[in-house]
């Protein structure tokens, strides 16, 4: 698959941003085939309870293990309501990211940007250990309910430093 570097990588301070999404465990194989369900649903349910999106789709990985299951959330920035039992508000957590928009493949993008701060001196807001980060963003740039060819997407990285 092509990559290509739309922006970046640099490091952006962010306010903390509200947010709504939909968060499970599900295993590394697959998921991004899950990613695109929970899209579907979300925006399912935006339009069932009259909730208009403040901002874009995201990807959020609250625990990464590639060899098991992963904790992730998608879910909508600057979207403000109450929410349910499976819908939830939340937040972006505020501070200083890694910053990289790209356009094809997301392994070549994570790659770059996990090499690139390091060699910055900067180290993620992360537990090694465990494989929780307190905010592993990708934020959809290209609303996938307009354009539905992902080989368009401008898909942009965000991860929050210590």
């Amino acid at each position: 698959m092509a990559f290509e570097v739309v922006d970046g990588p640099r490091i952006e301070a962010r306010a903390e941003r509200p947010s709504l999404g939909i968060r499970i465990v599900t295993p590394f194989r697959g998921m991004l085939a899950v990613r695109d369900a929970l899209i579907t649903e979300l925006s399912s349910w935006l339009d069932d309870h009259h909730v208009a999106a403040g901002g874009p789709f995201f990807l959020r990985l609250h625990r990464v293990d590639m060899a098991g299951d992963m904790e992730i959330e998608v879910g909508l920035l600057d979207t403000i309501a109450p929410g349910d039992e499976r819908v939830r508000a939340g937040s972006s957590p505020a501070g200083e990211y890694a910053v990289l928009a790209y356009r094809g493949s997301s392994m070549q993008a994570n790659r770059m940007l996990l090499t690139w701060a390091p060699a910055q001196s900067r180290e993620f807001a992360a537990e090694p250990q465990s494989g929780e980060w307190d905010g592993r963003f990708e934020i959809l740039r290209t609303d996938p309910r307009v354009e539905r060819r992902k080989t368009a997407w401008t898909t942009e990285l965000a991860f929050l430093l210590r």
